[in-house]
C-alpha cells in the first residue's frame, strides 16, 4: 500500500469530513539527567523513568484512561547489556562504537516484516557496511487496553558492525543515517500495508525506547528499562500531550537527537524552504550520497519530526549540534543593543543560510556525547535545572521532579530566551552559552565577510530615477485594480496621517467573496491563521525585542558549506516594502561592478482580447518564463504589473507570485532566486501578508503610492509627500508584524512562503495548482471565476459605464451603503426587530427572521444555502420541547463592562436571568454590588464570568459568583489579538471595577501570558476549577480550519465546555485587517469540532455552544444540527436594546446609550430587559415551529445530525454554484454507548488534593474568623495550592476577606504549578524551598513568602526561586522572594507588592499597579506596556536603560527625602500615618520609605542577606536605584491628586 506518511500511523483515522489528522498538535513535558563525566550508570536510567512519572499531570489522557498520548526515553547504547543480549543469539558485537543498533517499529504480518528486513540487510552490505544480525525487543504490555494493543507494533533491533576502512565515529553514524533515510523511503514506496513501520533511531551512540504509553508504562513495557546491565550518562525524557487521543507511537518522543515542547508555527514554509534547496546545495562531508537522502523532510510529519530531519541533517552534513541548534532557533539578533558586534555578525551570516524555524520552543537535544538544551528568542516554555556537587545535571519543564536532597545542590537555574546549556560529557564539563557562542563567532571573521558581501538596499546610491507612471489614467488603473471609496475614506487617511491601521468595531455582517455578487480581490479568499492554544501569539508592539522585519533578496547560499569562504553575495533589506527608488536600485543592481546580482522583470499582464480564457495560458507563460530565467542565470525576479493598459489585463498579483513561488520549489530551483512583486493591487496590510505568506521576498505597491500624491489636497497641511508615503510604509509594517504575530511568528524571513492561511471558497484544483498546500474546506471559486472577476474590475476601469467614468466603486465592505456590499444588518432588518421586541409582535418578527432567512436573491452566509430534511412526519407544535426550555440554552455574548454602558450591561444580564440563560461579563470585571438581587427580585449579576488575557478585574470574589467561567482563548473580531479599551473610556468607576488608573488606556496582551500550550490551559482550568469548584469552565475559541483538534485538546484539558465563534461576531474594537480578514464562518469549525469529538469519544463529557452572527430560530436549528447544545447571540440582543449598528463603539459617541461611558449618552439608553426577554422568546417558538415540521420533540435528538441537512439546489449563483458543503454535513458514527451530545461530565481531579487538607485544618479561621497556623509539606505534584481555600473564603467575605496573616500555612518542599493563585486577603503562604511557573496568579490580598531551605549551599540571589509569570492579573497582596524569578515577572500586575532578588525578560510587562522592587539583574525589555504602578530597580552595573522599554515609562533617580518628610520621620509622625499610607498611598512621592518598609519586610519575612546588605549600605545603595514611573499614571497621578485639593477646597476640608 502506498501512503505518504512514513509514520506509524496504524491508529490515526484516514482524513474525513472536515477532520484532518494533519492539523493535529501536541506539547509537552521534557526532561534530561546527565553525568557531566560522562560515568555510566543504571540510576541514571531509572531516574529518567521517574522523571517521566513526576510530569505525569504535563501529559493526558482522552476517552480511554489506559491510552497515553506518548512518552519515551533516549539513552546511550548499554554496550554491557547488549552484549549479554547478542551473545545469546549467537551474535558477536565489535568494540563499542563500532556497531550500531536500529530500532524499529515494524508489522506484526510476518511477510512484510521480513521484506522491510531483509531490504535493511540489504542497504547495509550496498553501503559497505556489516549485518551482524536481529534481536527481538522483549515488551509487557498487560496493562494497555485493546484500543492500544490493536495499534502495538513488533518491535526489533538491528545491528550494523563498522566496515573495516572507517576510522571515525561521525563517518559511522553517517553512514546509519544514510542507510536509514533510504530504508524508510523505500518503505514508504512499498505495496503492502506498512503503516505499522517506523524507524525510531539508528545510531552507534544512542538508542531509543519510545511508544503510545502513560509517563509510568515506558518501564512497565520495555523490560530492557529495568535490567540493572542498562546504563547510560545521559537519558532524554518526554512526555507529551496531543490534540487528539489516536495512538501513534512514531509520533511519541524524544526523536533521534530532540524532545521539544513548543510549535513550529513555520513548519509548512521551513519544509517548502528545504525541499526547494535540491539543486543548490551540496556537501563535501556527505559527497554524492546527498541524493540519496531526498525527500529530506517526508510531508505528513509532526513539526518536531521535521525539525529532528532537519537538525540530523545539519549534523550529518558537519555543523556541531550547538552550531545547528543555533541555525534553526536563532537568538533574537536584529536590533538588540545587548549583543556584541561578532555574535550579531555570526548570525546575520546565518540568517541568510537558514530561515528560522519559528515558534514557542523548549528543545532538549543531544546527539549521544554532548547533551543540552536551548529555549526560544522569547522564551515562551520552562525548563528548569539543578546541578549537583556529585556531577549529575538535571534539566525538566519544571522543578521538584527527581527528590534530590538540598545539601547536594550546588546551582539552580532556568533556560533563558534564546540562550544554551550544554553538557559535554567527552570534556566532562558544563559549557556556558557564552563559551559556546563566542568560539562559533570567532571561527571565522563573519563580520568581514558580511562586509564583503553583503549588500544593504538603503545604502545603495539611487543613481536611476523610478519609472515615470504609465499613460494610464489613476483612475483607471485604480478600478483595474479594484479600489473603492472606502479604501481612499477609510484605508487610506489613518495610515498616511497617524501610520495606523484603521479601526472599526462591531464585526463584519457581509457575505464571505465566494457568495458576493460584486468582484472580490484574491487576497479575501485567504483568511489569516492565528494561534490559540497550543502556541500562543506574541505582542508586536510591547515585546517588539524579538521581531524582525529584515528579509533577503536573491539566492540562499548553499547551506551546507562549511567552508564560509564568503563567495555568495546577499541583498538586505531592512523591511520589505519597497518604495519605487528602491524597486529601480534592485531593477539596475546588475549594472554596479564585482556583482553576482542580475535581475529579469517578467510582465504579469496578458492580451485582453483573450479575456478570461487566456488566464491559464498567462499564468503557465511566466512561470516558464523565470524557470528558464533562473537556469540561465538570473537570480532576482520581478513580477510586474505596470502594463496594465486597455488591452492588457494584470493577472491577480497573489496568483502570480504564489504560482511562480511554487512552480519554481517543485523545480529544486526556488533558493536559487529572489523573488520581488511591482504591483497596483496591494494597498493594505493583508494583501501584503498574503503575497509574503506565498513567497513574496519584499513588495512595491507603485499604485498606492500614486494614490497617496493624489490624496495630498485632502490631509493636514503638516503632511507632505514624502511623510505621507513613510507613515504609509510604517503602517504597513506595524500591520506586518501584526498579522505575523498572531500566528507566534517573530521574523519576515520566515513567514515568508509560511503560508499561515486557509483558503474559504476556492476549489481544491484551483489551491493545488497555485497554492500548494494551502487548506481549504468547501470548495468554491476556481480560476475561470477569479479571472471573470478580473476581467469584471477591468472591464469597469475601460468600459463604456457612465458611473465609472468619474468615481469608483462605493466599496460598502466597512458599512451599508447605496449600490455597495450586500449586509446582514441593515436599515430594514434593524428596524424589523426593534419594532417586534418592542410591540411584543410574532408578526414583525416573522418578517424580520424571514428578511433574515431566505437569501435566493441576496447570498449572504453559508447556512443561507442549508437545506434541511425531516426527520419523520410533521406532529403538532404542542408536542415540542417548551420555548421556556429552549431559552435555557441561549447565552449573551461577551461584552465587557466598559465598552458597553451599565445599563446596557444590567439589562442584558436582568434578562437573562429571568429567562434561566447566561449574560457573560466580558473582560473587564463587574461591580460587586450586582452579585445580590435587587428588591423586587431581579438579579443583575452575570452567570458567565470571562477570564481574558488582560485578567481585568479577575478576583476570587468575582470567579467564586460565577455559573461559567470561560476562558478567552480568542475574539471573533479579531482572534489572535489582545482587546484595548481607550482612555476616555476608563472613568473612575470602570478603573475601580477594572483595579487600574482613570483616564489611562488598558490593552490585554494579545497571549494569555499563563496560557503558551495546551497543557497550560488545562494548569488554568484546574487553578479556575480550584476556585470555584461548581462552575463550568468553559473555553472560547475562533473558528479556523484545525480548531477540532484544538476543541478536542481543551476536552482532554478537562473544559466542561467550549465555544465556537465565527468570524462575523465580536463587538470590540478591531483594526479592519482583523475584522474582515481573520477566522472563518462557524458553520465550518463547529462542523469540524463536532466530527472530531465524536472520532475521539471526547463529545459528551464536554458542552458545545455556538456564537457568532445567530440572528433567528433556524440558525439555532442549523447550529444544534452541526453539533451545538448552547447558542450565543451578542449583536441581536444589543440590537433589541436599542443598537442602531453605528459602529462607532471604539469612539465612545454611541448616540442611543449603548456603547459609551458619557452620562450624557447614557441617558438615552431606552432599552429594557423585556425587549430582550421578547426576542429570546421569538427566537425559541421560531426553532419550535422548525422542529414541529421535522417531526422532532426535543432539541438533543438533532444536536449533531449533520446528516439531516443538505445543500439546497434551488438556489443558483455564478460563484456559489461551486461550493460543496459535504465536509461540513460528514457525520461520524458514534461508537456504541457514546452520545454525540453533551450527557456526561468531566472528572476533575480536585477531589485528594492539598488545599482540601488545608481547608479542614482552617475551619476554625473560615467559620469564626479565628487565627490558625498551619504546617505540610507540598511536591511539584501539588498544583493551584491555596486557590480552594481562597475560593471558600472569598464565598464567606468576599473580596475584602479576613484580617492579615488570620490563616497562616507554612509549607515545605517544591510547589507545583500555580503556588497561591487567587489567594485571598487574610491568608499568608510561607514556603521553605522554591516554586514553579504562575506563583500568585490573580492574587487577591493575600500574602506570598519565599525562600530557600535554611540547610541550602546555594547563593539565594543567583538562584532561581520562582519560575515564569509571576503575579499575573494579580490584584492586590504582598510577596517576598528570596532569589531570582523567571521571564515575565508581574506581568499585568494590577496592584501586588513584590519584593525579588532579579527578574528575567520582560519583567512588569503591561502593569497597572502596585509596586514592585527588584534587587539584583533584570533581563531585557522591562516595563514594556506598563501603564500604572512604579518599580525600584537596583542598577549596579548602570546598564538597566539599555535593558528597559521606555515606550511608556521614565526612569529617576530616587528623590532626596524633602525636608517635610524629614521633620516628620525624625518626629515619628510618618509611621503614625501608618503603613497602608506609605506602601500603597501616593506613588509620586515617599520613595525612601517605601523602599526601606519593603526592604525591611524582605529581610524580616525571608532573611535575606542581599536586603541586609542594602538596609546596612543604605546611604550608598540608594542612589543605585532607579525608580520606574509609566507617564501616563504620573499625570493620572497629578490629575486626581489637584482634583482632590480643589474638591478638599471647594467643601472646606483644606487647611
Amino acid at each position: 500500500m502506498t501512503h505518504q506518511v512514513p509514520l506509524n500511523s496504524r491508529g490515526l483515522p484516514i482524513s474525513q469530513g472536515l477532520y484532518n489528522p494533519e492539523n493535529e498538535h501536541d506539547a509537552c513535558g521534557i526532561g534530561f539527567l546527565a553525568n557531566i563525566k560522562g560515568e555510566k550508570s543504571h540510576a541514571i536510567v531509572k531516574q529518567g523513568l521517574q522523571i517521566l512519572e513526576n510530569l505525569t499531570h504535563r501529559g493526558a489522557v482522552g476517552a480511554d484512561p489506559l491510552a497515553g498520548d506518548g512518552a519515551g526515553i533516549l539513552l546511550q547504547i548499554p554496550d554491557e547489556f547488549m552484549r549479554a543480549e547478542t551473545k545469546n543469539l549467537k551474535i558477536t558485537l565489535p568494540k563499542q562504537g563500532q556497531y550500531g543498533i536500529l530500532m524499529i517499529f515494524l508489522p506484526h504480518e510476518k511477510e512484510t516484516r521480513e521484506i522491510i528486513k531483509k531490504t535493511f540487510e540489504d542497504l547495509v552490505t550496498q553501503e559497505g557496511q556489516k549485518f551482524l544480525g536481529w534481536r527481538d525487543v522483549p515488551t509487557d504490555n498487560s496493562k494497555f487496553s485493546d484500543n492500544v494493543k490493536s495499534t502495538e507494533p513488533f518491535i526489533a533491533q538491528g545491528f550494523v558492525g563498522q566496515a573495516d576502512d572507517i576510522t571515525r565515529n561521525a563517518d559511522f553514524e553517517l553512514k546509519l543515517y544514510i542507510i536509514r533515510k533510504q530504508l524508510s523511503n523505500i518503505v514508504i514506496d512499498m505495496q503492502e500495508n506498512t503503516s505499522a513501520y517506523y524507524a525510531c533511531s539508528c545510531s552507534s551512540r544512542t538508542i531509543l525506547y519510545k511508544g503510545m504509553l502513560l509517563a509510568g508504562q515506558v518501564g512497565e513495557y520495555y523490560t530492557d528499562l529495568t535490567d540493572e546491565r542498562v546504563k547510560s550518562g545521559l537519558a532524554l525524557v518526554h512526555q507529551r500531550f496531543s490534540t487528539n487521543t489516536f495512538p501513534t507511537w512514531s509520533l511519541a518522543q524524544p526523536f533521534r537527537m530532540v524532545c521539544h515542547n513548543g510549535e513550529i508555527n513555520t513548519v509548512r514554509g521551513n519544509v517548502n524552504w528545504m525541499a526547494s534547496r535540491r539543486f543548490n546545495m551540496e556537501s563535501s562531508v556527505i559527497g554524492e550520497d546527498l541524493a540519496k537522502l531526498w525527500p529530506l523532510i517526508p510531508e505528513g510529519l509532526s513539526d518536531t519530526a521535521c525539525f529532528d530531519n532537519a537538525l540530523e541533517l545539519l549534523v550529518a552534513g558537519g555543523y556541531s549540534i550547538m552550531h545547528a541548534m543555533t541555525m534553526l532557533i536563532p537568538e533574537a539578533w536584529a536590533g538588540n543593543p545587548l549583543m556584541g558586534a561578532e555574535r550579531r555578525a555570526f548570525y546575520e551570516y546565518h540568517a541568510a543560510l537558514m530561515e528560522p524555524w519559528d515558534g514557542p520552543a523548549a528543545v532538549a537535544f543531544t546527539d549521544g556525547i554532548q547533551i543540552g538544551a536551548t529555549l526560544d528568542r522569547n522564551g515562551l516554555r520552562p525548563a528548569r535545572y539543578i546541578v549537583t556537587d556529585d556531577d549529575m545535571v538535571i534539566l525538566a519543564s519544571e522543578s521538584g521532579v527527581l527528590p534530590i536532597k538540598e545539601e547536594n545542590i550546588v546551582q539552580k537555574w532556568r533556560l533563558q530566551p534564546g540562550k544554551m546549556l550544554l553538557i559535554d560529557t567527552a570534556e566532562g564539563r558544563i559549557i556556558s552559552d557564552d563559551e559556546i557562542k563566542n568560539e562559533m563567532a570567532r571561527a571565522f571573521d563573519y563580520q568581514d565577510i558580511l562586509n564583503r558581501t553583503q549588500i544593504k538596499l538603503e545604502e545603495l546610491p539611487a543613481e536611476v530615477s523610478p519609472q515615470p507612471a504609465s499613460g494610464v489614467d489613476l483612475l483607471q488603473k485604480q478600478q483595474a485594480f479594484g479600489y473603492t471609496q472606502e479604501d481612499l475614506k477609510l484605508l487610506f487617511p489613518p495610515m498616511v496621517t497617524s501610520g495606523q491601521e484603521a479601526l472599526g468595531s462591531m464585526g463584519t455582517d457581509t457575505p464571505i467573496s465566494a457568495l458576493s455578487d460584486k468582484s472580490k480581490l484574491l487576497y479575501t479568499y485567504f483568511k489569516q491563521n492565528f494561534a490559540q492554544v497550543t502556541n500562543p501569539p506574541i505582542d508586536p508592539i510591547r515585546e517588539e525585542a524579538v521581531m524582525s522585519l529584515v528579509s533577503f533578496i536573491g539566492p540562499r547560499p548553499n547551506l551546507l558549506d562549511l567552508e564560509v569562504n564568503g563567495t555568495n553575495k546577499r541583498l538586505e533589506v531592512s523591511q520589505p516594502i519597497l518604495r519605487n527608488q528602491d524597486l529601480e536600485k534592485i531593477r539596475t543592481i546588475g549594472d554596479i561592478p564585482d556583482n553576482d546580482f542580475r535581475t529579469i522583470t517578467v510582465d504579469c499582464t496578458y492580451d485582453a482580447a483573450t479575456g478570461a480564457k487566456g488566464m491559464n495560458n498567462a499564468i503557465e507563460s511566466i512561470c516558464l518564463l523565470a524557470e528558464v530565467a533562473v537556469i540561465e542565470g538570473d537570480n532576482i525576479i520581478i513580477l510586474s504589473d505596470r502594463n496594465v493598459c486597455e488591452d492588457k489585463i494584470a493577472l491577480p498579483a497573489l496568483l502570480a507570485t504564489s504560482a511562480v513561488h511554487h512552480h519554481l520549489i517543485r523545480k529544486g530551483l526556488r533558493t536559487s532566486v529572489g523573488l520581488v512583486v511591482e504591483t497596483g493591487e496591494a494597498r493594505e496590510v493583508h494583501h501584503f501578508c498574503a503575497l509574503a505568506g506565498y513567497g513574496a521576498e519584499a513588495i512595491n505597491p507603485y499604485l498606492a503610492f500614486e494614490t497617496i500624491e493624489n490624496m495630498l489636497p485632502q490631509l493636514p497641511e503638516e503632511v507632505n509627500v514624502h511623510t505621507a508615503k513613510l507613515r504609509y510604509v510604517k503602517a504597513i509594517n506595524k500591520g506586518i508584524l501584526k498579522v505575523m504575530s498572531k500566528m507566534g511568528i517573530s521574523t519576515y524571513q520566515s513567514y515568508c512562503g509560511a503560508q499561515v492561511f486557509d483558503a474559504v471558497g476556492l476549489n481544491n484544483t484551483f489551491i493545488e495548482h497555485y497554492f500548494t498546500n494551502t487548506k481549504s474546506a468547501i470548495e468554491g471559486v476556481g480560476l475561470s471565476e477569479i479571472a471573470k472577476e478580473t476581467v469584471m474590475r477591468h472591464t469597469q476601469a475601460f468600459g463604456e459605464s457612465l458611473i465609472y467614468k468619474k468615481s469608483l466603486d462605493v466599496g460598502g465592505d466597512y458599512a451599508v451603503r447605496i449600490r455597495g456590499e450586500a449586509h446582514q444588518w441593515n436599515s430594514d432588518s434593524i428596524s424589523a426587530l426593534q419594532h417586534a421586541v418592542r410591540s411584543g409582535s410574532s408578526e414583525t418578527y416573522d418578517e424580520y427572521s424571514r428578511t433574515v432567512n431566505e437569501q435566493a436573491e441576496k447570498l449572504m452566509t453559508l447556512r443561507g444555502l442549508f437545506k434541511i430534511k425531516p426527520m419523520g412526519k410533521a406532529i403538532p407544535i404542542d408536542q415540542v420541547e417548551s420555548a421556556a426550555d429552549i431559552v435555557k440554552r441561549f447565552a449573551t455574548g461577551a461584552m465587557s463592562f466598559g465598552s458597553i454602558s451599565r445599563e446596557a450591561h444590567t439589562t442584558l444580564a436582568i434578562a437573562m436571568n429571568q429567562i434561566g440563560g447566561k449574560s457573560n461579563t466580558g473582560e473587564g470585571g463587574e461591580e460587586p454590588d450586582r452579585f445580590t438581587p435587587d428588591r423586587n427580585g431581579d438579579l443583575r449579576r452575570s452567570a458567565i464570568k470571562q477570564v481574558a488575557s488582560g485578567r481585568f478585574g479577575v478576583t476570587t470574589e468575582y470567579l467564586v459568583n460565577a455559573d461559567d467561567i470561560q476562558i478567552k482563548m480568542a475574539q471573533g473580531a479579531k482572534p489572535g489579538e489582545g482587546g484595548q479599551l481607550p482612555g476616555h473610556k476608563v472613568d473612575p468607576v470602570i478603573a475601580k471595577v477594572r483595579h487600574s488608573t482613570p483616564g489611562v488606556g488598558l490593552i490585554s496582551p494579545p497571549p494569555h501570558h499563563d496560557i503558551y500550550s495546551i497543557e497550560d490551559l488545562a494548569q488554568l482550568i484546574y487553578d479556575l476549577k480550584n476556585v470555584n469548584p461548581i462552575a463550568r469552565i468553559s473555553v472560547k475559541l475562533v473558528s479556523e480550519i484545525g480548531v477540532g483538534t484544538v476543541a478536542a485538546g481543551g476536552s482532554k484539558a478537562k473544559a466542561d465546555h467550549v465555544t465556537i465563534s465565527g468570524f462575523d461576531g465580536g463587538t470590540g474594537a478591531s483594526p479592519l485587517t482583523s475584522l474582515k480578514h481573520a477566522g472563518s464562518p462557524w458553520e465550518i469549525g463547529l462542523a469540524e469540532t463536532q466530527q472530531t469529538l465524536v472520532l475521539n469519544r471526547l463529545r459528551d463529557r464536554i458542552a458545545v455552544q455556538v456564537d457568532g452572527g445567530l440572528k433567528t430560530g433556524r440558525d439555532v436549528i442549523i447550529g444544534a444540527l452541526l453539533g451545538a447544545d448552547e447558542f450565543g447571540f451578542a449583536t441581536a440582543p444589543l440590537i433589541a436594546s436599542g443598537c442602531i449598528m453605528m459602529r462607532k463603539c471604539h469612539l465612545n459617541t454611541c448616540p442611543v446609550g449603548v456603547a459609551t461611558q458619557d452620562p450624557v449618552l447614557r441617558r438615552k439608553f431606552t432599552g429594557k430587559p423585556e425587549h430582550v426577554v421578547n426576542y429570546f422568546f421569538f427566537v425559541a417558538e421560531e426553532a419550535r415551529k422548525i422542529m414541529a415540521d421535522m417531526g422532532v420533540k426535543s432539541l438533543n435528538e438533532i444536536i449533531g445530525r449533520s446528516d439531516l441537512l443538505d445543500k439546497n439546489k434551488a438556489i443558483s449563483h455564478w460563484k456559489s454554484d461551486g461550493l460543496d458543503f459535504t465536509k461540513i454535513f460528514h457525520k461520524v458514527e458514534p461508537t456504541k454507548g457514546d452520545s454525540i451530545y453533551n450527557a456526561t461530565k468531566q472528572q476533575h481531579d480536585i477531589v485528594d488534593i492539598l488545599d482540601r487538607k488545608l481547608i479542614d485544618q482552617a475551619g476554625e479561621a473560615l467559620k469564626n474568623k479565628n487565627p490558625v497556623k498551619i504546617t505540610a509539606d507540598i511536591h511539584n505534584y501539588d498544583r493551584s495550592t491555596g486557590a480552594m481555600l481562597s475560593g471558600e473564603l472569598a464565598k464567606r467575605y468576599g473580596h475584602k476577606g479576613l484580617t492579615e496573616d488570620t490563616v497562616h500555612v507554612k509549607l515545605n518542599g517544591i510547589a507545583g504549578q500555580s503556588f497561591g493563585a487567587f489567594v485571598a486577603a487574610g491568608i499568608t503562604f510561607e514556603l521553605e524551598g522554591e516554586a514553579n511557573d504562575y506563583v500568585g496568579k490573580g492574587l487577591s490580598g493575600g500574602k506570598l513568602i519565599i525562600y530557600p531551605p535554611k540547610n541550602s549551599k546555594i547563593v539565594p540571589e543567583q538562584s532561581i526561586i520562582v519560575g515564569n509569570t509571576v503575579l499575573f492579573g494579580a490584584i492586590n497582596g504582598e510577596c517576598y522572594f528570596r532569589g531570582v524569578a523567571g521571564e515575565r515577572f508581574a506581568v499585568r500586575n494590577s496592584g501586588a507588592i513584590a519584593v525579588v532578588e532579579g527578574v528575567g525578560d520582560h519583567g512588569c510587562e503591561y502593569m497597572t499597579g502596585g509596586c514592585v522592587v527588584v534587587i539584583g539583574p533584570t533581563g531585557r525589555n522591562f516595563a514594556a506596556g506598563m501603564s500604572g504602578g512604579i518599580a525600584y530597580v537596583l542598577d549596579e552595573e548602570g546598564e538597566f536603560e539599555n535593558r528597559c522599554n521606555l515606550s511608556m515609562v521614565e526612569l529617576a533617580p530616587l528623590p532626596e527625602e524633602d525636608a517635610m518628610a524629614k521633620l516628620l520621620h525624625a518626629s515619628g509622625e510618618l509611621e503614625g500615618h501608618g503603613r497602608v499610607d506609605v506602601l500603597r498611598g501616593d506613588m509620586s512621592g515617599h520613595d525612601k520609605e517605601r523602599l526601606v518598609h519593603l526592604l525591611e519586610n524582605h529581610v524580616r519575612y525571608t532573611n535575606s542577606e542581599r536586603a541586609k546588605t542594602i538596609l546596612g549600605n543604605i546611604d550608598d545603595y540608594l542612589p543605585k536605584f532607579v525608580k520606574v514611573m509609566p507617564v501616563e499614571y504620573k499625570r493620572a497621578l497629578e490629575e486626581m491628586a489637584a482634583a482632590a485639593t480643589s474638591l478638599s477646597a471647594y467643601t472646606g476640608q483644606g487647611e
